[in-house]
């Protein structure tokens, strides 16, 4: 019997952005997506958001042996629960995603600048600042408006996040470093990312090759930070061969 396959979306979203990959998936996987919890209608752990009390929550969720897909800040859940659950993890494919994502002196990543404005422009309007974010996330594309246009569709079918997720979302993504525990993992651990994603550079991705040797990672030369939804074809070809 095949492995259940969990997909975990990103900062702002829910799960129907992956409403296309479960729909192709289907016929021959068995697939869900769930909301990160505090996302798309579904509450949040009780109490500050953190990464660990709402990990515990989709742990709940998960088969033994399930593979784990992790878009951008569901990344980070899905490295925590590969280290934290063992047993209920086989696999774990990163989409556009790392163990840590704010810029420091000796790792690429996000300008912690830009996760504080983020944060600031949360307080005075949520709706705003998430199209800003999935702005930044299209950039680069060759249809970047397109691909704006249909995650804001996508996004638009379930409930909106909660505040408290929002804000406590972008501090993990500004805070949590799962390096060490990365580096760790003995299980396959696959990535997928978009050459032209100024969220992940390409000079992270080889910071992540040298942490776990055994890190495998592919790379769309077209696509940015939403590679399943901008380059759909050429990144389903790509999952069903690593699944």
């Amino acid at each position: 019997m095949q492995n259940e396959v969990m997909l975990l979306h990103g900062w702002g979203m829910n799960k129907a952005v992956w409403q296309l990959c479960e729909e192709a998936l289907a016929p021959t996987t068995p697939v869900k997506a769930v909301n990160i919890p505090g996302f798309g209608g579904t509450p949040s752990a009780e109490g500050d958001y953190s990464l660990e009390r709402n990990a515990l929550l989709i742990a709940e969720q998960l088969m033994p042996q399930s593979v784990l897909i992790g878009w951008s800040l569901g990344g980070l859940f899905a490295l925590y629960l590969a280290a934290h659950f063992p047993d209920k993890v086989s696999k774990v494919i990163l989409v556009a995603s790392t163990p840590f994502f704010c810029e420091q002196a000796d790792w690429p990543g996000i300008a912690p600048k830009v996760l504080n404005n983020f944060e600031t422009q949360l307080q005075t309007n949520s709706a705003k600042t998430i199209e800003r974010f999935l702005a930044i996330q299209a950039m680069g594309s060759e249809h970047a408006r397109e691909d704006i246009k249909q995650l804001k569709a996508l996004l638009g079918t379930l409930p909106e996040a909660e505040a408290k997720a929002l804000a406590g979302g972008l501090e993990i993504l500004k805070s949590q470093d799962l390096r060490d525990e990365f580096s760790r993992l003995q299980l396959p651990t696959i990535g997928i990312f978009g050459r032209l994603d100024s969220l992940v550079p390409q000079a992270a991705v080889e910071k992540m090759q040298v942490l776990n040797p055994n890190f495998k990672a592919h790379t769309l030369a077209k696509a940015s930070h939403a590679p399943f939804i901008s380059h759909k074809e050429a990144f389903l070809s790509l999952l069903k061969s690593i699944i």
